[in-house]
């Protein structure tokens, strides 16, 4: 078995942005920072739910965050993932 820790790393980052609202998360935080009542509203999921995929970005080290008074705002970390975006699309396109 391969145990090499940059895999494990990767499959870390691949495992958190494996979902559709995480995915939407990362492309609305490439717009700039978002809070978790903004996000929840654009998703249409309760906090809880957005929360806890904050947590799974936050983990991986994708995003992070700022206090504000009462509210959190989220960031991208790393905006390079996105370009990973467009390999998925062409994966699906050539189908």
């Amino acid at each position: 078995m391969i145990n090499e820790p940059r895999y494990t790393e990767m499959v870390a980052v691949l495992k958190a942005m494996a979902h559709s609202s995480r995915l939407f998360i990362l492309d609305k935080l490439q717009e700039g920072e978002h809070c978790v009542c903004e996000l929840t509203e654009l998703i249409g999921a309760d906090i809880s739910t957005v929360s806890k995929h904050l947590s799974i970005l936050r983990d991986a080290g994708l995003i992070g965050s700022t206090k504000k008074q009462n509210q959190v705002f989220y960031r991208l970390l790393c905006p390079c993932v996105l370009d990973f975006y467009s390999c998925m699309i062409k994966i699906k396109g050539d189908n």
